[in-house]
């Protein structure tokens, strides 16, 4: 019996090691392609323990990518999903804003003209049941309730509701459609004739958007634009070249691309836009990225504006996506961007070492530049001179800012940081609305007359600090705590408002404080 099995595993090893054999004949000896799959095939065929095939082909892909540079990258079906989400700008669902309180999927806002709104949800209600089965007090992760809510168009869900007042469980019928993502976060008059616009990112329906809320701000009677791209990480190559269109004249250049295999490729301005006079000011920090910078580079570099905040990320690689027949992609990147003036976004790295790249704000923190302008150096050599006024501007990496605004480290203490982590924030926000939202609404009709009398009361944040300590999160003294009280009840009220309104009153109230903001409106009103 032991011959036989000895027998019938040379057999096997020979078929294989004959398979490998046949593969040289067809990929040539020199092939690397060859090596590859000889590979696969012997870790499949002859390794001593079973292995999981298609986890062994994904860690050689990601192997592969990750000598290279840090944004070259391979993700796996769900995860292009994810990702392609909010740049697509919509998702199929019910379409409600939510938050988790004590459990509970509390609606923060049905989205407007959305299919929850439809059949009558509205904000405060608490979604208990998904179909029958139970989502409230059952410990069901966020992400598993985000999946039963959601699904493809024109699909129906009955949702149990609870609503404050009403003792029975009220049902609805939902029937899912697509939902809109806004990639832009807020759209208001800052300051008398002065604009003011956040994006998130740059998706496939931001240009759009963009246009919607420049003539919004145009009606209102805006002159000047503040642009805020703090903290957007990027998107789309196009969306970011439709929105400097709105803002440069005919034939500007905004950003050209060229790599190893890819020839120059330029964009430039086609003279149409809503906004090629007034004022621009672009706020920038570390964490803008990408698309984002391709936007600040244009407007610093044709003179079109000035550009208010901290060096930006530095992220100037274009990657291709490449599909893969099970839903998967690979995103390689095949070239560099460019500034107007010639500066390369990308700021420098070494290939494999994409821990020490991620590092590299924190890097920014520890040598002073995140807080002191003159703890940035540049070398001469990266010296660019902007296109119509001839200002110095430098590469090396990201957007250096015409007007340096520095971190101030001491905004937020450890205690405010700690609270917001441990989400007793957000829950108290959500405690008090829920609470309080037909009052709020019956008193404050009128956002200007919220945002210069409504203060959040000081006995809910005295509880919050309570139920903190009970959670052993103290201050670490009493000056810490009087230090926190400022904010806390700044980022309360502003919380308040994105609730009873929407998030362009959140920033309308949040942005008062914020320095970089504050710069920006000196430079515009001056």
């Amino acid at each position: 019996m032991n011959k036989i099995k000895t027998f019938c595993l040379a057999m096997m090893m020979m078929t294989s090691i004959s398979a490998m054999a046949q593969m040289r004949l067809n990929f040539g000896d020199d092939s690397q392609l060859r090596k590859l799959q000889i590979a696969e095939m012997a870790i499949k065929s002859l390794y001593v323990d079973s292995v999981d095939e298609k986890k062994l082909v994904e860690d050689g892909i990601r192997g592969m990518l990750e000598k290279l540079d840090p944004h070259s990258s391979y993700s796996t079906p769900k995860e292009v999903k994810a990702m392609n989400e909010p740049l697509a700008g919509n998702f199929e669902g019910i379409g409600v804003q939510f938050n988790m309180i004590d459990d509970t999927l509390l609606v923060i806002q049905p989205v407007t003209g959305g299919p929850s709104e439809k059949v009558g949800i509205v904000a405060g209600d608490r979604i208990v049941s998904v179909n029958d089965t139970a989502i409230a007090g059952v410990k069901m992760p966020k992400e598993e309730i985000m999946r039963r809510l959601r699904g493809p168009k024109g699909t129906k869900v009955m949702l149990g509701v609870v609503r404050r007042g009403i003792s029975d469980t009220l049902a609805f019928k939902v029937t899912r459609d697509k939902i809109p993502v806004n990639s832009i976060d807020a759209t208001y008059m800052i300051r008398p004739n002065v604009g003011y616009i956040r994006i998130g990112n740059f998706g496939a329906t931001t240009h759009r958007e963009f246009v919607e809320s420049l003539m919004k701000l145009e009606k209102q009677g805006m002159r000047d634009l503040i642009l805020d791209l703090e903290g957007n990480g990027g998107g789309y190559l196009q969306a970011a070249v439709d929105i400097a269109n709105e803002l440069l004249p005919k034939n500007d250049l905004i950003v050209y691309t060229t790599g190893r295999r890819v020839p120059r490729m330029e964009y430039r301005a086609k003279g149409n836009g809503i906004l090629q006079d007034g004022k621009i000011v672009v706020l920038v920090d570390e964490y803008t990225a990408s698309a984002a910078e391709i936007v600040t580079g244009a407007v610093q570099d044709q003179d079109r504006g000035v550009v208010v905040g901290r060096r930006t990320f530095g992220k100037g690689l274009v990657q291709r996506p490449i599909d893969l027949p099970d839903g998967s992609m690979i995103r390689l990147t095949i070239a560099h961007y460019y500034t107007p003036s010639g500066r390369c976004i990308q700021k420098p790295y070494e290939k494999g070492k994409a821990e020490d790249y991620a590092m590299d704000v924190l890097n920014r923190l520890k040598h002073g530049e995140l807080t002191n302008a003159d703890s940035i150096h540049f070398a001469d050599s990266l010296k660019c001179y902007t296109l119509r006024k001839h200002r110095t501007v430098y590469g090396g990496g990201g957007i250096m800012p015409d007007h340096f605004v520095p971190l101030d480290t001491t905004t937020y203490t450890n205690f405010h940081r700690q609270l917001s982590a441990r989400s007793f924030i957000i829950n108290t926000n959500l405690r008090y609305v829920d609470a309080n939202r037909k009052a709020l609404q019956k008193r404050f009709s009128d956002f200007n007359d919220f945002k210069q009398n409504y203060e959040f009361p000081q006995e809910e944040i005295d509880r919050m600090v309570a139920d903190a300590a009970k959670q052993n999160l103290k201050p670490k003294d009493d000056e810490e705590l009087e230090k926190s009280m400022p904010r806390l009840k700044l980022q309360l009220k502003a919380l308040v408002a994105r609730d009873l309104w929407d998030m362009s009153e959140y920033f309308a109230i949040i942005n008062e404080e914020s320095e970089i903001v504050k710069k920006g409106i000196e430079e515009i009103t001056n």
